[in-house]
């Protein structure tokens, strides 16, 4: 059984949206698993402050500790006795690890050009989310400095080093990631969970790939559309969002208001310096932003485990 740790623990993360505690992959995939495993954990979402640009999220703070990174997090929280992989066999583990190397290599690809390379929808959905709520003069600097993130991430999976390459890449990204999806709707099958009843390591890393895709209201992705063919894999989604999430505030705290009105402060040496520093920037970072916009693109052709809800009958597009 778990046990309640002595110090608290603190876990720090993008906020809500689209009806999900987290628009953000690895902060859902830690929020899940917390969920899951029965781990205590003061949510503290990062929006709206200097931690935007400042701190590297998900983060877990506890006493004097500090983990970063969606493994290293679930590590340090299965040493406390937070595990919600314990009756797992030896083979079921590493099925884990193969499948979340699988999402890894395949899926999270097609996830970062879907949301900060494709330019419609860095246009619409993700450079306007992620610029409200970072404070000025951060909202001209934290979109830019993430989609460019994305853009070196994809780069360096797939293995190719020149940034114009992107598009000669895009067609087997997004084919990689139609049979990632086509894989883990097969080995899901009408299962709850990956694994049985209970859900798992593998299901919280599913869950922070597939929730955003399923969840956001994207002008342009064939990849949410193939997603969405596959009943059982939505289902497990919304399964998970009702019956570990459905009482959370913070899941519905970014559709009750818009963004948080900003607080009258008093500029500090520190704030006039970074102000000086964007207002310096700002056009470069703009030029830069518009260069990754404009390149070619495609058209768009364990705690008791709490009762689920029915999962949906699996289903794979032709």
């Amino acid at each position: 059984m778990n046990q309640n740790m002595a110090a608290a623990m603190e876990l720090r993360c993008w906020g809500g949206d689209w009806g999900l505690p987290s628009v953000h992959t690895e902060s859902l995939i830690v929020l899940a698993y917390t969920k899951f495993s029965g781990a205590k954990v003061a949510v503290s979402p990062i929006d709206w402050t200097w931690k935007t640009i400042t701190v590297t999220v998900p983060e877990l703070v506890c006493g004097d500790t500090a983990v970063q990174e969606p493994t290293q997090i679930l590590n340090f929280l299965r040493k406390q006795r937070f595990n919600a992989d314990y009756e797992l066999t030896a083979r079921q583990g590493a099925d884990t690890m193969a499948y979340i190397a699988l999402l890894e290599e395949k899926l999270r690809p097609a996830l970062l050009h879907t949301f900060w390379v494709d330019a419609e929808n860095y246009s619409n959905l993700t450079r306007p989310w992620f610029a409200s709520r970072s404070p000025f003069p951060l909202n001209f600097l934290v979109p830019g400095r993430l989609a460019s993130g994305a853009l070196s991430r994809i780069l360096l999976t797939t293995g190719e080093a020149p940034l114009h390459r992107i598009s000669e890449v895009e067609g087997k990204i997004y084919s990689d990631a139609k049979e990632c999806l086509n894989l883990l709707s097969y080995r899901l099958g009408t299962a709850n969970f990956f694994f049985g009843n209970s859900p798992t390591s593998l299901d919280a890393f599913a869950f922070g790939f597939l929730a955003p895709l399923h969840k956001a209201s994207l002008p342009s992705s064939p990849l949410q559309s193939h997603l969405r063919q596959l009943d059982n894999l939505t289902g497990f989604c919304d399964n998970i969002l009702a019956v570990y999430f459905s009482s959370d505030h913070f899941c519905k705290i970014a559709a009750q208001a818009g963004p948080l009105p900003p607080v009258q402060e008093t500029m500090d040496a520190n704030l006039q310096k970074l102000t000086q520093l964007v207002n310096k920037e700002s056009n470069l970072i703009e030029k830069m932003d518009d260069n990754l916009r404009s390149s070619p693109q495609h058209k768009p052709h364990r705690p008791e485990p709490k009762p689920s809800l029915s999962s949906a009958k699996s289903s794979t597009p032709a």
